[in-house]
């Protein structure tokens, strides 16, 4: 008889949705959930946790537009999760038919003379778009959130770490740091940047994905409640206003390559400063002389910079599904729903799962 048993590792958002995912489509399946650390401890603590209507190609476009009604039906049913609704502003130098291909058209991109932030100054060449459907979210308090609903359903081990992933030709075994070991049917691996572990080194690999430190600026000035997120299409950067922490993120693209997530987020350092201050003060002098502190992490990243959700066996018992590159949080939904449609053999997600039913 085939081992039921659907064992994801990663409790970051993407592991949680994909968790969620199986369950709400087939409610009596075992589910258990692995993570070395705790629930949204890894890239998803760290995250800005920036969703904006935009793809760079059709299939990150239509991630988007899935991820994005699967948030509002989110909220919808849980007013109280921690994601918080604001406007945005692009600035570019790009052509307005080119930023339109860009971004869906639930943006409703308007053109502007100015950002409407008086702290943010536009470059001559540059021009201004006003848009909508942008919001932010705490990752790591929407991830525990996900799990806390799912706790009747699913079995999160916290601080278990998976030392082997396994296939014996029938089920797949899970060797664990605490020395026991665990089967499952299938397995999907959601592990954010850790793409080197041991464990799936060598599974992982042929998919040729790299890891990228990610750094965002904190600023010590209080955002207005009617501040919005400020995009610079160019430089891939956003100013984002953190309303529930009290303060200002500045996001910018680092070019730091094959770093370790064990020891990337160290801190900040003068090479960071060096690169993302000057790009600052060339939009707000003033935010960049508050930029006093910020955060340092990494994410998976592959090849044609789209995420990637595929078996990485010939059986299709193991799943992947990140290198989200950078963009973890934004496409979660739709990462989780790609994967758990391999697990079931179709191939494609489907329309956002509904609310489970309370336990």
């Amino acid at each position: 008889m085939t081992n039921p048993t659907v064992a994801v590792v990663g409790a970051g958002i993407i592991g949680c949705l994909i968790a969620r995912e199986v369950i709400s489509r087939s409610p009596d399946t075992p589910v258990v959930v692995f993570d070395r650390d705790g629930i949204g401890s890894g890239a998803s603590r760290r995250s800005a946790g920036l969703h904006f209507p935009r793809g760079a190609t059709e299939r990150v476009r239509r991630m988007t537009a899935y991820s994005h009604d699967f948030y509002e039906r989110l909220v919808t049913e849980d007013p109280a999760l921690p994601i918080h609704p604001l406007d945005m502003a692009i600035v570019a130098t790009e052509t307005a038919a080119h930023v339109d291909e860009v971004y869906l058209d639930r943006a409703a991109l308007t053109p502007a003379q100015a950002v409407p932030n008086e702290l943010v100054r536009v470059p001559g060449e540059a021009g201004v778009w006003l848009g909508k459907g942008c919001h932010y979210a705490d990752v790591s308090g929407v991830a525990q959130a996900i799990a806390r609903r799912l706790r009747p359903h699913v079995t999160f081990r916290e601080g278990v770490r998976v030392t082997a992933v396994e296939d014996t030709g029938s089920e797949v075994l899970l060797r664990l740091g605490t020395g026991e070991t665990c089967t499952a049917g299938r397995v999907v691996l959601a592990p954010g940047p850790w793409l080197a572990d041991r464990a799936w080194k060598s599974l992982v690999a042929p998919a040729n994905s790299r890891v990228k430190k990610v750094v965002a600026l904190h600023i010590e000035r209080e955002p207005e409640p009617e501040d919005g997120v400020v995009v610079f299409q160019d430089e891939d950067a956003f100013l984002l206003p953190l309303r529930h922490r009290g303060h200002w993120l500045f996001s910018y693209t680092c070019q730091e390559w094959d770093v370790d997530p064990d020891t990337v987020a160290r801190g900040l350092d003068e090479n960071v400063l060096a690169e993302a201050l000057p790009l600052l003060r060339r939009y707000s002098p003033a935010l960049a002389d508050r930029a006093v502190g910020g955060r340092v992490f990494c994410d998976g990243y592959s090849a044609d910079r789209q995420p990637q959700v595929r078996p990485l066996d010939p059986a299709g018992r193991v799943i992947f599904a990140g290198a989200a590159n950078g963009s973890g949080y934004r496409l979660a939904p739709a990462i989780a729903a790609e994967a758990v449609a391999l697990l079931q053999g179709d191939g494609q997600p489907t329309q956002p799962s509904k609310e489970m039913s309370p336990a």
